[in-house]
């Protein structure tokens, strides 16, 4: 199976001198989840702006298929006028969203409304429902479960992992209990 995510011989560092990477390598194939652990400041969400092609490395190549991301932070990432059904129709094909709701438990009604209406789990679970309907090659999951209590986050975890069939992930997470549990490879920065 080919690589749907190849970063080698990667560099890069906001300052000269100071680099957040010096060499750094990563593959992932369709069906893997890869957690990505470190502390705060260490350059995890660094790599994942890298990847999305917002930051140039200085050396080294990052060759990528279709991704989507799901945001640490749900508020972040959608429009604070614009309820959120209407900003997952801009972007993907809602025909498979009635399956996806029952299975992370969200009711549709929660998606006629505007984003400060819903708690932060629910707009967190409408955003990972907006990811998957994109249908990306890989998924980005920027801290996907730190809005959640521990009773939701094991559910949307287990939910999230049922994708893995027809997509890889890379996981950011703190929680090195939860990259042990989920993840093919933890790479720790």
């Amino acid at each position: 199976m080919s690589d749907i995510l190849d970063v080698k011989n990667l560099s890069f560092g906001y300052q000269k001198g100071d680099l957040l990477f010096d060499d750094f390598s990563l593959k992932l194939k369709k069906g893997e989840i890869k957690a990505v652990v470190g502390p705060s400041g260490i350059g995890k969400s660094t790599l994942f702006e890298l990847i999305l092609g917002n930051l140039k490395p200085i050396s080294g190549t990052i060759k990528s298929t279709t991704h989507s991301l799901v945001f640490q932070d749900p508020y972040s990432s959608f429009h604070p006028s614009y309820t959120i059904l209407n900003q997952i129709k801009d972007v993907c094909d809602i025909s498979d969203i009635d399956r996806l709701l029952e299975s992370f438990t969200l009711e549709y009604e929660l998606l006629l409304k505007l984003p400060h209406e819903l708690s932060g789990g629910q707009l967190q679970r409408a955003s990972i429902i907006r990811a998957i309907l994109m249908k990306p090659q890989i998924l980005l999951l920027d801290e996907p479960t730190s809005a959640l209590d521990n009773i939701i986050q094991l559910e949307v975890m287990k939910e999230l992992l049922k994708h893995l069939y027809k997509m890889g992930m890379l996981l950011i997470t703190h929680d090195i209990d939860l990259a042990k549990w989920c993840a093919d490879e933890i790479i720790i920065l």
